[in-house]
């Protein structure tokens, strides 16, 4: 049984042993002078010009977690688009429903205003 899993530890082992030695050589013979603009934060590429008390707007939070929740619901239907004739009737009929249910609750959402950037 343990020759099953000879070819997994083998991997592991090596990836953990090489990632260690990189790691070390790193450390050893990479340069060590402290510069100031090491510490900046930096991010795509381009100097982050937001200060550190800035905090993003509830606008920004409820349309991210608004897309999040509709991108997950039409996951749901990539199943059912893929198999449909062997669900039959009965799945066009429920995913009907559903998706005239997102477009209810994305009315809801866009009559709000939780969709217009402020």
């Amino acid at each position: 049984m343990l020759s099953t899993y000879a070819p997994a530890i083998v991997f592991v082992v090596l990836g953990t042993g090489i990632g260690l030695l990189f790691g070390w050589l790193n450390f050893a013979l990479g340069p060590k002078r402290a510069i100031a603009h090491k510490f900046d934060p930096y991010e795509s590429g381009m100097p982050s010009e937001i200060k550190q008390g800035f905090r993003f707007g509830i606008s920004f939070y409820l349309i991210a977690i608004l897309f999040l929740l509709f991108d997950i619901e039409v996951l749901f239907l990539y199943p059912i688009a893929v198999e449909l004739r062997a669900f039959g009737t009965f799945a066009l009929i429920e995913t009907t429903v559903f998706i005239g249910l997102l477009l209810v609750a994305f009315g809801y959402v866009w009559r709000r205003g939780a969709l217009t950037w402020k």
